[in-house]
Formats: structure tokens, sequence, C-alpha cells
């Protein structure tokens, strides 16, 4: 049998294009961003600089309006009736934190996902583990959608908080925000936007979300070191630290009122310009645009490696419940039809050994200028979930730069390489 590298880069009519970089790596981070980003960043260190609330200065005005600017953006994207209950954050696993450390109190009952990533397990885990919290994880099925029979039985008396990921940085699969909301009723939801924030239309007051957690550098287009967090009115934080912000500076305690009281020390405000620039950005083309153009690249994709064989794909395999990522592994296989038992193009042996190792894919792709990424994802019980634990996927993570010529070299490499099983 001809080795992998002659089947997959020997033929020079194999329509892959060396020379482009197609960069499939979004759920990780976007790339590449709206000039509009970095134009703001430039003209905040140019020409701004000053550190927003800290002074009375000109420019300290500026690169205050600048930061308010963001804020306001962001309330406008999540539909927030009152801007200053956003806070900003280095990233969501910061927001997260807050969220974990600052509300729940000893003997809280906690419940998340089986789909969830380590910026939720982690925390989580370790409060239970020093005997702070009762942990539980409500399963999902092998497509990574949550059982919402489940839920409902697993809701006690003192549930405090009930913990979900809007989307799989995994398989991309969407949960029903508002079927949870439903079943649990009065309870906090913090809902993890990281996959969707800015790539589909999230509505807090629709959503009923308490606390919404979003980055800044994925979908919503922004840099990294940005990202924030939501607290609905009503709810009260102890802070993840304390420290100057601005305000009260006579007060030896920390401020009471959002958003002071999370964000002791200075922000990271030129990110956090580049983060407004994005938004507007994301504001002026239009969530539900960026949702169809996904969409459009997802189902390009499945539809390419739908009943490929020696292919197997994860996650719902549906562009309409599930955002622009889509994981993959290169297994030995007995080929079905479309509708085998995983709902995938193919029935994965277990037994079988995966013919090509993810890293040797990601190696052969990488070659050819296609970026994607392969592992665990920092998800290991997502992945224990739909089956691919320990090795993990090959994910492919589109984006809004994303054009349909880069899904159809994607697909070419992805038969070349499956071709060789």
């Amino acid at each position: 049998m001809a080795s992998i590298e002659d089947r997959f880069s020997g033929d020079r009519n194999s329509g892959v294009d060396s020379r482009r970089l197609i960069y499939l790596d979004n759920a990780a981070t976007s790339f590449p961003k709206p000039p509009q980003v970095t134009d703001a960043m430039v003209y905040f260190m140019n020409h701004v600089g000053a550190n927003p609330g800290r002074s009375g200065h000109p420019l300290a005005q500026e690169a205050g309006k600048l930061v308010q600017s963001a804020r306001d953006n962001l309330a406008r994207l999540f539909n927030i009736e009152d801007a200053s209950r956003i806070c900003f954050a280095l990233n969501v696993t910061e927001a997260l934190n807050t969220v974990f450390l600052g509300f729940l109190n000893q003997g809280n009952h906690v419940l998340t996902t089986a789909m969830e990533h380590n910026s939720v397990m982690r925390p989580l885990v370790y409060l239970q583990e020093k005997r702070l919290i009762a942990l539980e994880i409500v399963p999902c099925d092998r497509s990574g959608l949550l059982d919402l029979d489940a839920l409902g039985k697993m809701l006690r008396k003192n549930t405090r908080l009930v913990v979900l990921n809007h989307a799989s940085n995994v398989c991309g699969t969407l949960q029903d925000v508002a079927a949870v909301r439903n079943i649990i009723g009065d309870i906090p939801l913090l809902l993890d936007t990281a996959q969707t924030a800015g790539v589909f239309p999230i509505d807090v007051k629709a959503f009923g979300i308490d606390f919404l957690a979003f980055t800044g550098h994925k979908g919503l287009l922004g840099p990294q070191g940005t990202g924030g967090l939501y607290v609905r009115k009503g709810i009260e934080l102890k802070p993840l630290k304390r420290g100057g912000t601005g305000s009260q500076s006579d007060n030896l305690h920390q401020p009471d009122f959002m958003p002071d009281i999370l964000e002791s020390g200075t922000q990271n405000n030129v990110g956090i310009a580049g983060l407004g620039a994005a938004v507007q950005f994301i504001l002026t083309e239009g969530v539900d645009k960026i949702r169809r153009h996904e969409r459009l690249l997802t189902k390009a994709l499945l539809d390419g490696i739908y009943d490929l064989r020696n292919v197997t794909i994860y996650g719902p395999l549906d562009p309409d419940q599930q955002v622009a990522t889509v994981s993959i592994t290169f297994d030995s296989t007995l080929w079905e039809d479309s509708k085998g038992s995983l709902g995938c193009g193919a029935v994965n042996l277990e037994w079988f050994d995966d013919s090509v190792p993810i890293d040797e894919a990601e190696d052969h792709l990488s070659k050819h200028n296609i970026l994607v990424r392969v592992g665990l994802h920092c998800a290991p019980i997502a992945h224990q979930t739909i089956g691919t634990f320990p090795n993990g996927t090959v994910r492919l993570s589109m984006g809004y730069f994303n054009k349909i010529g880069d899904i159809e070299l994607a697909v070419e490499a992805i038969r070349y390489i499956a071709q060789a099983c």
C-alpha cells in the first residue's frame, strides 16, 4: 500500500494548494481579526495611553470613553439593559472563576454537564475536593446533547448553580438554553459562551441568563487577554481580587457596586479598545449574517466528508444544531450508509486502532498549510462522552473569514488521508 505521504501529497493534481494558509483553528482563537481591531489598539497606544478612571485629564477621559464604548457594544450584543452589569476580565476562565469563588458557599450543590471545558471542571472539582460544594455532572449523549430528563431529576433543594456550556469546543454541539431554563426554574444559570459569543444570537433576557461568561479572542474577534462577565441585577458576588478601582479612593473597603467591585487594578485597556472595535464590527455585520455564513461552511464540510470511508465524525452532524466546529478521526471502519449507529458516516469499531493517528494527520494537514488542532482540546470529560478519550480528535473549526474554497481544500486533504487507511 502506498504511504500516507505518497497518497496525500504525491499527487500534484490533488487540488491542495500548498501556498495558501487555511486557518481552521478558530475554536482556539479566531484569526484573522478585522483590521478595525488592530487600528483601535494602535490608536490607543499612540494617541491615548492613559488609565481610565484614575485621572481627570483629557487622555484619561478619552480612555474611559473607549472602555465604556466597549462595554456598551457588548450590552447591545447580548441585549443587556444596564452595561454596568458587565465587568471585564482577562478571559472566560477568569470570568468563570469569579462566579465559582464569589457566589458559591459551603454546602451548595452544583450541576454542570458532561461536555464542559476544563475552565469549568477544574475549579469545580477543586471546590468539591475541598468539600466546599457537592458537584454532579448531568450526562449527555454521544452527539454531545444534554439529557434534559436527567437534569430535572438531579436538581436538589440546595442546588445553588447550574453551569452550561452553550456550545462544545470539541464537536460544536449547541445546547438548548431555553429548555434548561424552563427545567431549573429560579436556580441561577451560568452560561459559558466561549464558543458562541459573536457567532450565535444571545439574549440574556430571553434566555433567562443570570451569569454570562465570555472571552474576547474567539467569536468576538477581539485580542487575546480580553473577556468578561455579565451579572444579573440583584445578584451579588464577592470579588475575586481587591484593590484600586479609581473610585471611592478614600475608602479602605472594596466598592460594592458594579462594575468596580469586580474590576480591581489596571485592566488590559488597549485590549479592551480592540475588543470594542471587534464587537462594533460584529454589530455592523450582524450576528445573523455571521451565523448564516458559518452554517454554510459547516454544511459544506459535513456534506464533503459525511459518507467518506475511514472517517468518523462526532457531534450532531447538523449545522443547525452546532457551531462551526467539527471533530473527526481516521479509523479502521466497517462502512455503512450515513445513518450508521453512531450517527456518523462510518461506524467506529472500538477494537480497531486508528489507521492514521491524529497527530500524524495534523502533521500532514499542516504541511499543506491547513491548520487544525488535535488532541483533547482541554475538555477530557467531553471526549469521554463522545467516545474519543484518551486520544482525542482532529478538530476543524471555521470562522467568519473562511471561504467555501477553504473547506473544499480541507475536504480534499481529508479524503487523501482517509485513502491511506
